[in-house]
């Protein structure tokens, strides 16, 4: 599958970031390529209500972003980077193939679904594999490419933006091929063409072993054959726990309130002991320096909540109300998810340049001052959409260049964000908890996915006993709906931007 020998280089990088470049860009494919057509699937094949779709979609969202706190944890103590990788990748695979058997199409019967039980069981049992999957390969891919480098090397900051744009390059092909094979031919296409994109990156990975020179190995190789309960080595135990959490997984996903309380109960234990630890261990500059990391990853819950409306409110609103027709082509609905990737192509590289050249003439606007920006851009994104919804075409649909500058919108606003609260973890926080306010800052996101299916939740439809959509009815729900998150975005934004002169005091120095 590739030929680069150990001495060779990548771009002039260590030759094992070329396994982890094409690891992540499969993984990746194989993630979006169902990601945006999860909701689309249940509520078209399955006969879904929307609130139980949205319901699924965010359990399902909300746990592939919890889990790898996990993994990394498990990996960083025991089995080392490699092997959670492989093992990840493998439920990864099973996972994605599985989503490729979708059973007997749901249909009305004397005003009764009928639908395919022992089907949408496999289904749940799939979903829970790539949850567990995701959980053990994203976070320790991403390690490997920071442990190919050494701490000063300057090649670290470009070798991560290689790995990146391969996350890209996977999400976009994904949401084009998998979005176009999914709608047009079959559900199974779609998945199963995901899957396939998997097992090109497990073989990637497993071939490649030679070019990682040892960086992904376990920290105690013979701590994992140490013997726990009835005999099992650390290292069966943690793969037999895991396929126990998959059955466990397997089943939260039909009980959802049990992933809010699941939810709820984390960010209470984990906002209380953050409140004890910058109250009692903190000097008083990394108190006010914790204080800012906080708010701003709270600030994060408001803003990915909004932006991942884009696999939910979005994608039926797309689905529903809207004309695929743009410049020339003819979009299925899932491909307008690959508008995002297209846009983090091509402004990406503008907007580090944009922060270089502003911090030369000292102007950078500070972290705060850019979550602002970003937040305030999601919002604008909705307003896009509102505008578009009151002006439809002949036919009552909206036009799909609204959703094009939606996409934009929200793609720069996750641009002034994402990289640069990434960023603030690492500067703003007391070195010794790093690791548990990175954690802290994926679980905000994971939260966000629940909070986002609950606002979607405002404008979901009650289809099952009638498949007809009243297209003007749907247009004022999503209309009322993107107005709320437009004013939402907005007044969050703007709050943080009077806040801004504060935080920045209290960064002390930290930009």
């Amino acid at each position: 599958m590739f030929k680069l020998g150990v001495k060779d280089s990548f771009f002039g990088h260590p030759p094992g970031l070329f396994v982890c470049f094409a690891t992540e860009l499969w993984e990746r494919f194989s993630f979006y390529g169902m990601k945006y057509l999860l909701l689309l699937y249940l509520t078209k094949y399955h006969l879904f209500s929307d609130s139980n779709g949205l319901e699924v979609l965010g359990s399902y969202a909300a746990l592939v972003y919890a889990l790898p706190v996990i993994g990394g944890m498990l990996a960083d103590r025991y089995l080392g980077m490699r092997k959670a990788v492989i093992f990840g990748g493998v439920l990864l695979v099973i996972g994605h193939l599985g989503m490729a058997l979708e059973g007997q199409q749901a249909r009305l019967l004397n005003g009764e679904i009928i639908r395919d039980e022992a089907a949408l069981q496999f289904f749940y049992a799939s979903l829970a594999l790539i949850i567990v999957g995701v959980g053990f390969l994203k976070p320790n891919i991403s390690t490997i490419v920071g442990q190919l480098y050494a701490a000063d090397d300057p090649r670290r900051d470009p070798g991560f933006t290689i790995f990146y744009m391969g996350i890209n390059i996977g999400a976009f092909t994904a949401t084009i091929l998998c979005g176009y094979l999914g709608e047009t031919f079959g559900w199974k296409y779609g998945f199963g063409a995901a899957g396939i994109g998997m097992i090109f990156g497990l073989i990637t990975f497993v071939r490649g072993q030679p070019l990682l020179q040892g960086v992904a190995e376990p920290k105690d190789a013979q701590n994992l054959k140490q013997k726990l309960i009835f005999g099992m080595s650390v290292e069966s135990t943690i793969y037999l726990s895991s396929i126990v959490g998959i059955a466990i997984i397997w089943q939260m996903l039909q009980w959802h309130a049990v992933v809010g309380l699941l939810l709820n109960g984390l960010a209470l234990i984990v906002l209380s002991g953050l409140a004890w630890f910058i109250g009692v261990k903190c000097e008083p500059v990394e108190r006010s320096r914790m204080i800012v990391l906080v708010l701003l990853t709270l600030s994060t819950v408001v803003f990915w909540a909004l932006f991942e409306q884009s696999a939910a409110s979005m994608t039926l609103y797309a689905d529903r109300v809207m004309d695929h027709s743009i410049f020339g082509l003819n979009l299925t609905t899932s491909q307008f998810g690959s508008l995002n990737p297209l846009f983090i192509f091509l402004f990406a590289p503008l907007f580090a340049w944009l922060w270089t050249f502003l911090g030369k003439y000292n102007i950078e606007p500070s972290t705060p001052v850019k979550f602002s920006l970003g937040l305030a851009q999601a919002g604008l994104g909705f307003g896009a959409l509102v505008i578009g919804a009151a002006n439809p075409n002949h036919a009552g649909l909206v036009s799909g260049y609204w959703m094009v500058l939606a996409y934009l919108l929200h793609t720069t606003g996750e641009l002034c964000l994402s990289p640069v609260g990434l960023s603030a973890v690492t500067k703003l926080s007391v070195k010794s908890v790093l690791g548990v306010m990175m954690g802290a800052w994926f679980l905000a996101t994971a939260y966000s996915e629940f909070v986002a299916v609950q606002l979607a939740k405002i404008a979901a439809i009650d289809n099952t006993k009638d498949e007809t959509i009243d297209i003007a009815a749907a247009l004022l729900g999503y209309t009322e709906l993107f107005t709320y998150l437009l004013w939402v975005g907005l007044i969050a934004a703007l709050i943080l931007l009077c806040l801004s002169p504060i935080l920045k005091r209290m960064m002390h120095g930290v930009r």
